[in-house]
């Protein structure tokens, strides 16, 4: 579980996670989360994503020079513990809501 922490077990990482399977690809699109996440954070987080192999920059679908994040086969893996740390949200914290469904599988 320590290792797991290593990589995502701050305020931010997971809900950096949680964009990228709810289809956000662009810095743009990860700073106008409901959070807030400051841009220098963002930055080092998707940083520290990419140096473990959660994530890959692969390069924008439009053409334009800003690059684009995708999950890896292991970033995709967490996705079943997202789905538990949610039911476990809404199950145990009032007021918690959850976002509809992901853009893509």
């Amino acid at each position: 579980m320590a290792c797991s922490l290593d990589v995502f077990g701050d305020r931010w990482t997971l809900l950096v996670v949680r964009d990228l399977v709810m289809g956000a690809e662009r810095f743009k699109e990860f700073t106008a989360s409901p959070e807030g996440i400051p841009t220098n954070v963002l930055a080092d987080r998707l940083q520290r994503l990419q140096h473990h192999g959660v994530i890959e920059q692969v390069p924008a679908a439009d053409g334009t020079r800003h690059p684009a994040y995708r999950l890896t086969a292991k970033g995709k893996a967490l996705h079943p513990v997202l789905a538990a740390m949610r039911d476990w949200g809404l199950a145990w914290e009032k007021g918690t809501r959850a976002m509809l469904k992901p853009k893509r599988p």
